[in-house]
């Protein structure tokens, strides 16, 4: 038999709140964190609005001297990091350090590093870039300065699968610690791509809402008048360990993961498969995981990207596994209120399953006014439902084809 998974902390910093217990209730309050971008000029873009973390103070949480030295997506994994591990029970220097380790998932890295030292080499030449643009830019260094953070002296990596990036990266950890490479793993995902590089590629494939007279509209999965995602930022990190090692040391369980799915669509760099069947299969592979059927499942963290393309494949995928029950089961899309953390957004929303399992709460897919008729589903529009949450799904669709599909059960000893 394989380890069970179980998860003892979590953390977030997204546009929702800078904290778990915040971001829920705004949540279960249906609110919106999509505002009007004022990170940068955004004179010249078409989409002038994003999903942005707000009041968050990284000198306050993290050191003044410390935070210097890293890029944004690092600050909220750190920050994030630091109250799941709070909430785990795990201070720095009283677990293992050589069974601990880190794996997060991140799929832009320092964009606003990179820009900064552009600019420098064009205004004032090479030699005036800034000795840490390397060391704050690049993907590892997320999982680095989690890993030094805490003291995590086993394995620590980034996974880079788009959109699929938190998922994969907690699906990975998982598979770490059932193989006996670790006990204790901090994982997730992170993303600080809201930049003038990071709006403007996005904006060119014309991947972006431009619904800019009302940003707390524009993001509406499944629904007809759709026009594309919000670029949003953030991070979402778990603290998971094996259930012996929870156990041991008393900890306090808040769920259990049981399965992971990981497939590649292998067709196209943007576009989903056009019939659904490589989330599908990742869908499958999880279900096969976890040892459960389609009718086990209680609650659907879709994708729901609000693209015109996403969401009815995603609605087809789920037909493709689900059959006749897929008209049963609750989904919803809470990108619908904290916008496309693309790297981290896995993460976001795994807690956000494990947040529906404890109050026994489906959240609602704000905006769905008026259904795209190739999204027929039960996807919670506007309102959240009161009913029991044993199970649910979580799914993770990327750029390049990348599937990742996470499964999180009430845990019972």
């Amino acid at each position: 038999m394989k380890k069970r998974i179980v998860i003892t902390g979590m953390g977030t910093v997204n546009p929702l709140g800078n904290n778990v217990n915040d971001f829920w209730t705004n949540i279960r309050a249906g609110k919106c964190g999509i505002t009007l971008n004022d990170r940068f000029d955004t004179t010249e873009y078409a989409s002038k609005i994003a999903g942005l973390v707000k009041d968050f103070n990284a000198s306050e949480i993290i050191g003044k001297r410390e935070s210097r030295s890293m890029a944004h997506f690092t600050q909220y994994a750190v920050a994030a990091s630091m109250e799941a591990m709070k909430q785990a029970g795990l201070a720095k220097g009283e677990f293992d350090e050589d069974r601990a380790g880190v794996v997060l998932g991140n799929g832009i890295g320092g964009f606003e590093v990179i820009e900064e030292a552009l600019e420098k080499i064009f205004t004032a030449g090479p030699r005036r870039v800034h000795p840490m643009t390397i060391p704050k830019m690049i993907t590892n260094e997320g999982p680095a300065n989690v890993a030094i953070t805490h003291g995590c002296k086993g394995p620590v990596c980034s996974i880079a699968t788009a959109c699929a990036s938190a998922t994969d990266a907690i699906g990975h950890a998982a598979t770490l610690i059932q193989a006996g490479k670790a006990d204790i793993m901090i994982t997730g995902g992170t993303e600080g791509g809201v930049t003038k590089l990071g709006i403007a590629g996005f904006n060119v494939i014309q991947a972006l809402s431009t619904r800019n007279d009302a940003p707390e509209k524009a993001c509406r999965p499944f629904d007809k008048d759709r026009d594309g995602f919000i670029h949003s930022e953030g991070a979402g990190i778990l603290v998971i360990e094996s259930l012996e090692n929870a156990q041991a040391r008393g900890a306090k369980i808040l769920a259990e993961i049981v399965g992971y799915g990981s497939t590649c669509d292998a067709n196209h760099l943007t576009a989903p498969h056009p019939e659904g069947t490589g989330a599908a299969k990742a869908m499958e592979v999880a279900l096969k995981d976890a040892g459960l059927k389609p009718e086990d499942i209680d609650y659907i963290n879709a994708h729901g990207t609000s693209t015109p393309t996403n969401d009815p494949l995603e609605t087809k995928s789920i037909k493709l596994v689900f059959g006749d029950y897929a008209y049963k089961v609750r989904i919803s899309s809470t990108k619908s209120m904290h916008g496309h953390c693309v790297g981290a957004a896995g993460g976001v929303e795994a807690i956000v399953g494990v947040k529906a399992i404890e109050d026994n709460y489906v959240p609602a897919t704000i905006n769905l006014d008026e259904p795209d008729p190739e999204c027929d589903l039960d996807y919670t529009p506007n309102v959240g439902v009161e009913t029991k949450v044993d199970t649910i799904m979580s799914n993770s669709l990327g750029f390049g084809g990348h599937n990742g599909i996470l499964i999180i059960t009430r845990f019972k000893a």
